[in-house]
């Protein structure tokens, strides 16, 4: 016999299933491919390094040839006579000197000063902490041409104009260093701290031989910082530097181009100035790793 087929009716028809409620609209990203980004990323360096690159061939034209036509990328008649003359003109042995001097010393104070205050506005409790650690912040917004006239002042009535001091010791007073490093010691768990206390170890010894070795990456990024400012920086060793024996290698180059020789030995200029930031250069090729790092130190990255 067979078996019946049933039949289904209107009413038992199981209803359709809801439709999900629409979402908001995703953004689509756009992906370039590897040969594309690469290829940007090779131009928009090289639009970077023009200004470089002409320098360069510029140090390798010889000064006559420059009196005489434009010199474009390619350097024509090459000489390396330029770099062999960079420190017979003027004192720019004296002023390559004074640079190290003022970038190590200040290099040095900074970091060690920033050290110590980050750790105290992170770990330490004290009253007036907070309000203490925003007046340090405040001066971030406070221009440093501003404060030129009172320390020229300051520096002036004691004497120490054309002095070292007098060069490296307003860089000393970083407040993003402070900054840096205070952002640095507060994301390191108190749980060290804690350890080394019941060890018997004191706040100086908590600081010395937990702390430090930690903040490293830090420091290192804070020097590497610090070191680019100070020995870039013109604006003050001009102002409280009058006498050429106590110029740095901006001051001094700057004092160069307002002479005849300036004119007639343009490619002399450029060699001195490229070998005045031969020292830059040569720190991001050894520290790129540690700069990098301290760009991303206020991103949350420990």
């Amino acid at each position: 016999m067979a078996t019946p087929i049933p039949t289904v009716t209107a009413g038992d028809r199981p209803a359709p299933a809801a439709a999900a409620p629409a979402g908001p609209p995703t953004r689509r990203r756009i992906r370039f491919r590897p040969g594309v980004r690469h290829g940007f990323l090779l131009l928009a360096a090289f639009v970077w390094l023009l200004p470089v690159l002409w320098m360069v061939s510029m140090a390798l034209t010889p000064n006559d040839v420059q009196q005489r036509e434009p010199v474009g990328l390619l350097p024509d008649g090459l000489t390396w006579s330029n770099f062999a003359d960079v420190f017979q003109l003027g004192l720019m042995l004296r002023w390559f000197g004074n640079s190290v001097v003022v970038t190590t010393a200040a290099t040095v104070l900074t970091v060690a000063v920033c050290a110590m205050a980050g750790y105290a506005f992170a770990k330490l409790r004290f009253t007036g902490r907070r309000l203490l650690f925003a007046v340090v912040i405040a001066g971030l917004m406070v221009p440093r041409e501003a404060m030129f006239v009172p320390l020229f002042l300051m520096f002036s009535d004691t004497g120490q104009q054309n002095t070292y001091q007098a060069l490296f010791l307003p860089r000393v007073a970083f407040p993003l260093g402070v900054f840096i490093m205070t952002q640095f010691f507060s994301r390191v768990p108190d749980e060290y701290e804690e350890a080394a206390r019941v060890d018997g170890a004191g706040p100086l010894r908590v600081f010395w031989s937990i702390m430090l070795p930690l903040a490293r990456p830090a420091m290192a990024s804070l020097a590497i910082f610090t070191f680019v400012l100070t020995w870039n920086d013109y604006l003050w060793p001009l102002v409280i530097a009058t006498e050429q024996e106590m110029f740095t290698v901006t001051t001094g180059l700057a004092s160069l181009q307002s002479n005849f020789a300036a004119a007639t030995e343009i490619g002399s200029l450029m060699a001195r100035g490229l070998i005045g930031s031969l020292p830059l250069v040569v720190l991001f090729l050894l520290f790129q790793r540690q700069l990098i790092r301290g760009i991303t130190l206020g991103s949350g990255e420990k």
